[in-house]
């Protein structure tokens, strides 16, 4: 299994625009960060986790060429906004909770009964908190709380990917034991209503004690990808774009 992370910032991106703050002022590539998502490789499959407004730039960049499936934590254009740019890929399915998959039918409503070619044609398959399967491979959904909004976070194997969480109830935290890597929402250091902070995540793997996990959705109020990165235990990374781990 192999994982890139295609992007590993927040809903506004670092850099911020408008912003002359010395993290978006920054020269060093681990500091640009797009929106985030990341690419799956497994078993010769590829599932693209979440699909934001950079999705483009990202596929090129990374040069992704065919997806088996998508899987998406939740609404927010952040992750849902790069639909449209799955245009290349005929008929991908994309599994989703039920509110993300309603929010896909009014948002992009031109993608369903139409019979124009110049649409992204995907296939939407709404999921439960139940194991499902994607082009033959074992999911296990992780149920999470965004402030309010209900998030699934998803467990492949030994690996588990949770990003924009705030709260987790105590039987779904049981999904994310034994684990090799274990990717989680890390916003920046101080405390934030619907996204987990630094230390809430520190905290997490604390408890699940994976062998090693990334953190992403940082923004620039989190500091310098280098700095951040010594401040860490040795097991435990900021993840910043492009980065590319074998699990």
């Amino acid at each position: 299994m192999k994982l890139t992370f295609l992007g590993t910032g927040t809903s506004t991106g670092v850099p911020y625009i408008g912003c002359d703050c010395p993290v978006c002022q920054s020269t060093n590539p681990k500091d640009k960060r797009l929106r985030c998502s990341a690419l799956l490789e497994v078993d010769g499959k590829n599932i693209l986790l979440d699909c934001g407004p950079d999705f483009r730039q990202q596929a090129l960049r990374a040069g992704i060429r065919h997806l088996d499936a998508v899987l998406l934590t939740h609404k927010h254009t952040d992750h849902v906004g790069g639909l449209d740019d799955l245009r290349p890929f005929k008929n991908v399915p994309i599994y989703a909770n039920a509110s993300t998959v309603a929010h896909i039918h009014e948002a992009y409503s031109y993608c369903f009964g139409n019979d124009y070619k110049g649409i992204p044609t995907f296939v939407l398959h709404q999921i439960e908190n139940e194991p499902f399967e994607v082009a033959g491979i074992k999911v296990l959904p992780i149920f999470a709380l965004h402030y309010q909004l209900p998030n699934f976070g998803y467990r492949v194997g030994n690996f588990a990917y949770l990003t924009d969480y705030k709260t987790i109830p105590e039987e779904e935290i049981e999904k994310l034991l034994g684990l090799d890597v274990l990717v989680l929402d890390a916003l920046r250091f101080t405390e934030h209503f619907s996204h987990a902070s630094v230390g809430e995540s520190l905290a997490l793997v604390e408890r699940v004690k994976p062998k090693c996990a990334y953190f992403v959705h940082a923004c620039h109020d989190i500091g310098f990808h280098d700095e951040v990165e010594r401040s860490l235990p040795d097991n435990v990374h900021l993840a910043y774009d492009g980065l590319t781990i074998e699990i």
